[in-house]
């Protein structure tokens, strides 16, 4: 064998060493965290939920290239399902797996009702529309005190059980979100992958053209809307179940922007972008909380940085999990 096939066969040997060295790493954090002491599993878990919502949002920004600027009404939707039908307020105490499909449910019609009116809206009227939407949530269930308790949230909600498996304790939100961010994120990569997947693609290039070539883009739209709030909604039951406490204050705007960015940042229509982006908005803040008083500064210096170097995000939308398998096994 020449000097010029050695090289070339060990880098190949290197391009394929450095994916499964990072799958390494991945797999470790995740086997040791629930090992860690409570404060990380709750970072953790944190970090599960943006993640779960980023792959939501990612749905209508990422795919279908619709600017969302109010998905956290529908976070706010599955949190507050939870407060009112799993504790003293209305005094129904449900079950936490039939509290997870109502919320589903009403997600999915909430953003139906949301995509509805918003069908012929693009760019920025479509952000400012969103945004309101965003907004009169909050500032509905701030203010009907009667039934939402208003700036003082709900209290006292019941401890999650699935099949009398109680869940309480951060380690086990830690492994049920895992899960949940497991399969929701496969369903989502497979939806992609179908032809819903392809005019999703096809509107966000061109939405004139989708129609001119047959797409339904109305339904398309409406897919993508009901979709992404439903896993928003389902992340806000689990939210809300891990606090036992839901208020107005963990459903602002700054809440939807943190996401967007997140999206923004890692890659747009990326799962993997999307998990990349949140570890380094979430996590990032976490490291620098040392330095309280730069610790925004920075972050803010190194969005930039990013946004300029990678105006499509870090993990480009042609990298996605099959080109990772492939990359592992050389396939």
């Amino acid at each position: 064998m020449s000097s010029a096939d050695t090289t070339i066969h060990a880098a190949m040997r290197g391009g394929r060493l450095i994916p499964w060295l990072v799958l390494a790493l991945v797999v470790a954090l995740v086997v040791a965290t629930p090992f860690m002491s409570n404060y990380y599993v709750r970072v953790a878990n944190g970090l599960l939920i943006y993640i779960l919502l980023g792959i939501g949002l990612n749905i209508v920004i990422g795919y279908a290239g619709l600017l969302d600027l109010g998905f956290v009404a529908f976070y706010a939707v599955g949190a507050y399902t939870y407060g009112l039908l799993a504790s003293p307020q209305l005094g129904l105490h449900l079950p936490f797996l039939l509290i997870i499909v109502i919320a589903a449910a009403l997600g999915m019609i909430t953003g139906i009702l949301l995509g509805l009116p918003v069908l012929k809206l693009r760019g920025d009227y479509l952000a400012i529309v969103t945004l309101g939407f965003g907004e009169i949530i909050r500032i509905l269930v701030n203010n009907i005190d009667w039934l939402t308790g208003g700036p003082k949230g709900i209290a006292r909600l019941d401890k999650a059980s699935i099949f009398g498996l109680e869940i309480s304790r951060p380690v086990d939100f830690y492994w049920l979100l895992l899960i949940v961010v497991v399969v929701v994120a496969t369903l989502v990569w497979r939806m992609e992958r179908s032809i819903l997947g392809k005019a999703w693609a096809a509107i966000r290039e061109d939405q004139d053209a989708a129609r001119g070539i047959g797409i339904n883009t109305t339904n398309a739209k409406l897919a993508a809307f009901a979709t992404s709030a439903t896993i928003g909604a389902i992340a806000g039951v689990i939210f809300a179940a891990s606090q036992r406490f839901v208020s107005p204050e963990s459903f602002s705007l700054q809440e939807s922007v943190l996401i967007v960015l997140m999206i923004v940042v890692g890659g747009i229509g990326n799962i993997l972008g999307v998990i990349l982006g949140a570890a380094i908005l979430i996590l990032l803040p976490e490291v620098l909380r040392e330095f309280a008083e730069w610790r925004i500064l920075f972050l803010g210096l190194l969005m930039i940085v990013l946004i300029i170097l990678r105006p499509a995000g870090i993990v480009p939308r042609t990298f996605g999990p099959e080109k990772l398998v492939r990359g592992l096994f050389g396939k």
